[in-house]
């Protein structure tokens, strides 16, 4: 495999990890690849935005067929992050799928949009504007310091 795909595969499977209730860090990956200055900014920016979107949408999946499981002590959630994840979904609406980025709601979220039964476009819009003005966002902070 040649080394701007397996660069590109690594940012991509960061990415999709750090959406799902996986442990992963997608931005320290991101950051270190725009400063290194070898890569088109904007591949960069588009493949970690399609790794985290598709991770999230993993997560409106398992949302949609494993809600009467919240119980069981496997759930990949504890209850606490559920129902505040519930919390704000429910004061917000689907307007809080905005907020999909967020570090410790914004996973949950994604599952409760599918527990919820948002449907899957409007979840894929809120959840791509999100997740992509994060990278944008940090993308920009990152060249603005190197």
């Amino acid at each position: 495999m040649n080394t701007d795909l397996a660069a590109y595969t690594g940012l991509f499977g960061a990415a999709f990890l750090a959406a799902t209730i996986l442990p992963a860090q997608s931005e320290a990956v991101l950051a270190m690849m725009i400063v290194a200055d070898r890569y088109p900014l904007v591949t960069l920016i588009g493949v970690a935005s399609l790794g985290n979107v598709l991770g999230s949408v993993v997560n409106w999946i398992l949302g949609r067929g494993i809600e009467h499981y919240r119980d069981r002590r496997w759930f990949p959630l504890s209850p606490a992050k559920l129902d505040r994840a519930e919390g704000w979904y429910r004061r917000y609406g689907k307007w809080s799928l905005l907020a999909s980025w967020v570090p410790v709601i914004g996973d949950p979220l994604t599952v409760v949009a599918g527990v919820l039964r948002v449907p899957f476009l409007t979840f894929f819009t809120l959840v791509t504007i999100a997740k992509s003005g994060r990278y944008l966002v940090l993308a920009w902070l990152t060249l603005e310091v190197a």
